[in-house]
């Protein structure tokens, strides 16, 4: 299924028929994200807007899409994806920062608005993960990324997996609310 996360419409349609092709609908894992990086002081409207609606305004609604469905059923998880950006700052990103914080507190809220009906909202926080747009970087800037973090490597996308699939399980049932930051060490 294809969606544009920033439209309401078309995450509603999304969920819509997502519920309808699988019977229901339990774990919502907000991941869409983009980047327009520029300065402050060079940034356009624009680039500054489009972020916002995917990064943040694409959680809200993907957070409002599915929770009538989740209170019906009294279950349900959601899980929304940061960054350690989010928490630290990085020049040039104000806003992806903006944005990825704001995924923070909008995972805070959520999680007591809906806990009472059996729904548990949580944030994992990636640091800066081996992709294939840090493949496409220069060695140099690699080496560079290496050393601000603690374990001194940049992290598998399995490691974020993992902890999706942690908070998605029963084990993290009594879990809400909270950021889990999957950052080599560099958030402590």
């Amino acid at each position: 299924m294809k969606a544009n996360v920033g439209k309401t419409s078309e995450f509603d349609a999304m969920v819509k028929d997502t519920i309808e092709q699988l019977g229901g609908l339990d774990i919502l894992v907000n991941n869409a994200g983009i980047t327009r990086d520029n300065l402050i002081m060079r940034m356009k409207e624009e680039e500054f807007d489009e972020v916002i609606e995917t990064n943040l305004k694409g959680v809200f609604n993907g957070v409002k899409a599915v929770t009538r469905h989740m209170m019906k059923q009294r279950s349900g998880r959601i899980i929304n994806i940061s960054s350690v950006v989010g928490v630290l700052g990085n020049p040039g990103q104000a806003n992806y920062v903006a944005a990825k914080a704001g995924v923070i507190g909008l995972t805070k809220a959520s999680a007591r608005e809906l806990s009472s009906r059996g729904i548990t909202v949580n944030c994992v926080a990636p640091g800066f993960i081996q992709t294939d747009m840090t493949d496409k970087l220069p060695e140099e800037t690699k080496t560079a990324l290496s050393g601000q973090i603690p374990l001194a490597r940049l992290g598998d996308p399995a490691d974020i997996a993992n902890a999706v699939r942690f908070l998605a399980s029963d084990a993290a049932a009594y879990m809400t609310g909270q950021t889990v930051h999957i950052d080599g060490g560099m958030y402590m």
